[in-house]
């Protein structure tokens, strides 16, 4: 699933500690960790250290949001309310479903992950603009600092390891 959490490591962590204003070197490690807990906290969101749609939402990072099954919150239930599906917050197979259908409908990747690509196309935030779409892909320079060259291509999404390793 795409979150982000204490031993992770990669160009998403990264972002997340330019936001948290924390020493940005990529390591999820325990200074990211207390710098996310207080952000939480400070906003109203479940403090667990983990950042994932919801927090990335709040944050900013649209780029970095990646609805998939197993995902689950406020994100969530935008995107199955944009679907006209019923909105439980939970991504489970019928929502997959939905955004793979909705995907194939407008000549999308149709994967049934609702990466920002497919929710640019939604119109579902207004704050996921060409630009974020531009931000959320690897560039030549991410991806050929990272052991993760192999499978990661330039113009992919920024989680498409994370996407391709789990699949």
């Amino acid at each position: 699933m795409a979150l982000l959490k204490l031993g992770m490591a990669g160009e998403p962590v990264k972002r997340l500690q330019q936001k948290l204003g924390v020493a940005a070197d990529g390591q999820f490690g325990p200074a990211t960790d207390a710098a996310l807990k207080a952000y939480q906290k400070e906003h109203g969101l479940g403090v667990d250290g983990i950042a994932g749609p919801d927090t990335f939402a709040q944050m900013g990072l649209h780029e970095l949001i990646l609805l998939m099954p197993g995902s689950t919150g406020e994100t969530v239930k935008k995107l199955q309310t944009s679907l006209g599906i019923a909105a439980d917050g939970q991504y489970g197979a019928g929502t997959a479903a939905a955004v793979k259908a909705f995907q194939e409908k407008n000549g999308l990747d149709a994967d049934g992950y609702a990466g920002p690509v497919t929710l640019a196309s939604m119109k579902l935030f207004a704050e996921i603009t060409p630009a974020v779409v531009e931000a959320s892909k690897v560039t030549d320079e991410v991806a050929s600092s990272s052991p993760a060259d192999a499978i990661v291509s330039v113009g992919k999404s920024i989680w498409q390891t994370v996407k391709g390793i789990f699949k």
